[in-house]
């Protein structure tokens, strides 16, 4: 196998790679999320943690208050996040349903020392983004005010609830989690997933437009060509990857052993190369090849997050700086698993160029 060879196949699919629209939008879109991935992380958080908006929230909204007057009307004037308008109920409601309202608050004519239970009722606007923070802001209002009626009723109490001391939260939680969690191992992981779609688009095409006749006829091998193309995809994956890290740390998110993260997600893609490089070689029809590829790397993907050390878990730990040396470990092993692979693809080629060179 001639160094020169796969230099050239290399360089020949680099060119047509600024043919591929589908391969240049996946990287504009990775581009777009590294570039804005400060903006982002408010938007995509609030997706699985609505609530987390509250804290980038400094707007005064409007409630509507209805019913008897209490001690929660006092907590909603003192509060700088809301504007009070005491109304009737169906008045409120209705200018609820034409958004001048954010939300409507009804307290009944119930003694804070009844017998009965105190049922306040809230409206909102169903599956608003806006009541969703309105809700977690009125939440300690809501909090703060049955803590007033527990203690008008507290000589209805028998038995004293066990104390809890609980820690005290810390801000911060979600941006650690997305960045850290999310974006960083999505980001960098994203091109290996390209890259091994692309082998064997690059593989399966030969085949359908009949050009591997002409290249085996060439002093290019057969298995020089497939390792040329996988050399291109498996170039590709750092450039990207170390393209993402630089623009993440430009949004002033710290990363940690970025030459490591980048050496871990080149090593790991290379599997994931290998194996759509086996997949097109045997498959030779782009349609079967990326079907079959694609059921396998969802359940590769769901095996290997199982696993206690899996592949996105140390880059999440490499980038905070608390990898430890099961690092090497997960290096080694990947380095083995590419070595079977890598000798399964090259007696695979052999095989196939053999049978081309008989028939």
């Amino acid at each position: 196998m001639k160094a020169r060879h796969l230099t050239i196949i290399a360089k020949k699919e680099f060119r047509g790679l600024f043919s591929e629209r589908t391969i240049l939008l996946a990287v504009l879109l990775q581009l777009f999320i590294a570039l804005f991935s400060s903006f982002l992380m408010v938007g995509l958080t609030s997706m699985y943690d609505p609530s987390s908006l509250s804290q980038y929230s400094h707007f005064r909204y409007s409630v509507g208050y209805a019913g008897n007057d209490s001690e929660m009307l006092n907590y909603l004037h003192d509060s700088p996040d809301f504007r009070v308008f005491k109304m009737n109920l169906s008045t409120a409601v209705a200018a609820l349903g034409e958004r001048k309202l954010a939300a409507v608050i009804y307290v009944p004519d119930t003694a804070p020392d009844a017998q009965e239970p105190v049922k306040i009722t809230l409206y909102t606007l169903e599956n608003d983004l806006q009541s969703a923070i309105v809700d977690v802001k009125l939440k300690d209002i809501f909090l703060h005010y049955e803590s007033d009626l527990r203690q008008v009723r507290a000589g209805r109490i028998s038995e004293q609830p066990i104390p809890l001391q609980l820690p005290p939260e810390k801000s911060g939680g979600d941006f650690y989690e997305f960045v850290y969690g999310l974006l960083i191992p999505l980001l960098v992981f994203m091109p290996a997933i390209i890259s091994s779609a692309l082998i064997i688009d690059l593989i399966t095409e030969e085949y359908q437009h009949d050009t591997l006749e002409t290249l085996i006829s060439t002093p290019v091998t057969f298995s020089e060509m497939v390792w040329g193309k996988v050399l291109a995809c498996e170039i590709l994956i750092p450039i990207q990857a170390g393209a993402w890290l630089v623009l993440l740390m430009i949004n002033g998110i710290a990363i940690e052993n970025a030459p490591l993260i980048l050496l871990q997600v080149a090593v790991s893609s290379l599997i994931l190369i290998l194996l759509g490089t086996l997949t097109a070689l045997h498959y030779r029809e782009r349609t079967a090849a990326q079907f079959i590829f694609s059921t396998a790397l969802v359940v590769l993907i769901l095996f290997a997050l199982s696993l206690p050390a899996n592949p996105m878990n140390l880059l999440t730990r490499l980038a905070v700086g608390t990898a430890g040396p099961e690092q090497w470990i997960v290096l080694a092993t990947t380095l083995a698993i590419i070595a079977v692979l890598a000798y399964a693809t090259q007696r695979y080629a052999e095989r196939i160029s053999r049978l081309s060179h008989s028939g």
